[in-house]
């Protein structure tokens, strides 16, 4: 048996600061407080529904995870966000249109309660969205300080213990690694002075940070993924993950390429092709943005496949991404996926996927999930890159030097295989020889 690691316990209250209050954080929170009322289960949820292995399978030791490792409860949780539109939770879930009224009639009063506060918002990073409700002060440095505050008046006002902040708003515009990320002094310097390399989604991460509050990254926006913030969550304890939640298309990908690649079957090319009409659409209309998108969903299959290791079956895979808005669709998206095969000698096989979900279907419980093990995280001392959290993300954070792993089943592994570790439990490897012994 190896040490337990010391975990401060979840007592009190826990805020959820949400970054963005359309489809998925609204379907989140509706969720929660069905979950609450008892009028719907968690599923999806692996901190909720998911058990977790110990010892030997002799032993027939399998604890629901929340049972097993000391996560803040439901009952705990208390709801804040910021927003460029000024609907509260009710009326933004009717507008998102996830939820059928007949679900959110009976939350009515608890959503409508739910008001978001004025958002950082610089239209140059989201030409598609015309932010109406949106702070005023003069420089990012400035609103970085608003939102602080925002955090102070919400912790004091609803009487919290803990907070943990997650961005499920929208996909920014494109932009690379800056000087101004080099470092935090760069960074500040830059806050004050309005470069135009620092989005609201840093803003947002350095007002998180600076407080020593943990940071989820739910967009495949660069935020996190800089020298200057990864230095400033070192220095204040905070946890930090990313980026952008695995939905839809790409969890596909995860769970059929290790397939594959286990079976030692080539691919010749993968075709990806979506349609959705909800808000994250809209702004994927506009070339920049759909190229942060773009990076994010097309790393996956490489560190996958590895065709570095094995050119003969993954050396020529052309690998091709679409994703097209259409309105009709709203957020139940539909993804198509074209993926020619081969085998023994060559032959050609065929296989082609057709997924309707639901997008912040699938989303929300990764929101309840990462704001419950980043809290987690934050009391065991587990400051800096979460990658155990990988689980989660089409893109996960790295230290400099790794690649990032892909294979949905070994990012369990390393999940659950975190929690065995930080509950003192050996981690389980699947060898089983000595049954056979």
């Amino acid at each position: 048996m190896q040490k337990k690691i010391e975990i401060q316990p979840a007592k009190g209250k826990l805020g959820v600061l949400m970054v963005g209050l359309g489809a998925v954080s609204t379907t989140f929170v509706a969720g929660v407080l069905a979950a609450k009322k008892g009028l719907a289960k968690p599923f999806g949820s692996v901190t909720q529904m998911g058990t977790i292995r110990l010892g030997k399978r002799t032993e027939h030791k399998s604890p629901l995870v929340k049972d097993f490792v000391p996560l803040a409860s439901l009952d705990d949780i208390v709801f804040g966000a910021w927003d460029i539109f000024e609907d509260n939770a009710f009326d933004a879930a009717l507008k998102a249109g996830v939820l059928d009224g007949k679900h959110l009639l009976p939350l009515k009063e608890e959503l409508t309660a739910l008001k978001p506060w004025k958002a950082v918002f610089d239209k140059n990073v989201v030409k598609k969205l015309d932010g109406t409700h949106v702070k005023q002060e003069k420089t990012k440095w400035d609103m970085a300080l608003a939102l602080m505050e925002d955090i102070r008046r919400f912790k004091q006002e609803k009487g919290l213990d803990r907070v943990n902040m997650i961005w499920c708003a929208s996909t920014e515009a494109y932009i690379k690694p800056h000087a101004t990320h080099a470092n935090l002094e760069s960074l500040e310097k830059a806050l004050k002075e309005n470069d135009p390399s620092v989005p609201p989604s840093m803003i947002y991460a350095y007002a998180a940070l600076k407080m020593g509050i943990p940071f989820s990254n739910g967009a495949p926006n660069l935020t996190v993924d800089i020298p200057a913030l990864q230095q400033l969550a070192m220095q204040t304890g905070a946890p930090i993950s990313g980026k952008d939640f695995k939905t839809g298309q790409t969890l596909m990908k995860t769970i059929l390429a290790p397939g594959f690649r286990a079976r030692l079957l080539g691919i010749n090319g993968w075709f990806s092709s979506n349609i959705l009409g909800n808000r994250d659409g809209e702004v994927l209309d506009d070339p920049d943005n759909f190229k942060t998108k773009e990076e994010s969903k097309l790393s996956v299959l490489d560190t996958i496949l590895q065709p570095e290791l094995q050119p003969e079956l993954y050396g020529d895979l052309y690998h091709k991404v679409r994703i097209n808005y259409y309105p009709p669709r709203g957020d139940n998206k539909e993804s198509w996926d074209n993926i020619d095969i081969f085998g023994w000698m060559g032959y050609p096989m065929q296989v082609k996927v057709n997924f309707l979900c639901r997008d912040s279907i699938l989303a929300a419980p990764i929101v309840l999930d990462l704001v419950l093990f980043m809290d987690l995280a934050k009391r065991a001392g587990m400051k800096g890159m979460q990658e155990w959290l990988s689980f989660y993300y089409k893109s996960p954070m790295v230290a400099e030097g790794l690649y990032p792993e892909h294979n949905l089943f070994i990012q369990q592994m390393k999940l659950k295989n975190t929690l065995r570790h930080i509950m003192g439990e050996e981690p389980i490897t699947h060898l089983g020889l000595e049954y056979y012994e």
